[in-house]
């Protein structure tokens, strides 16, 4: 079965598209806990860092890379924002596909809970 995001992916779904290239997506967050909350999430399924073998360990730059495009076009990086990866049951992850939060637009408290 489909995550929703291989199905926003695909086009099955729709989704507010901020960026997008060969290897990822970022969509607007559809339950945002701030005024900015973006998703960066890579094409290809993979279920948490782990899955991530070493012939694909490029992601991570790419995802980086997007990040810093989306703080710029989206006017965070003046301010600050918090990049989030939620990994596994424990580490608060709902959808098995990894996938980057970027969370901004206000100030934000620590611990996050």
């Amino acid at each position: 079965m489909k995550s929703i995001f291989e199905k926003i992916i695909d086009r099955e779904l729709s989704a507010e598209i901020i960026y997008e290239d060969g290897l990822v997506i970022s969509i607007k967050d559809i339950n945002p806990i701030s005024p900015q909350h973006f998703l960066v999430i890579p094409k290809k399924k993979y279920k948490n860092i782990q899955a991530v073998s070493n012939n694909d360990i490029h992601i991570f730059s790419h995802l980086f890379s997007v990040i810093q495009k989306i703080v710029i076009q989206e006017n965070l990086n003046e301010k600050g924002y918090r990049v989030v990866i939620n990994n596994g049951e424990y580490g608060g992850q709902t959808i098995d596909h990894l996938h980057i939060h970027i969370i901004g637009g206000r100030a934000l408290r620590w611990p996050p809970g």
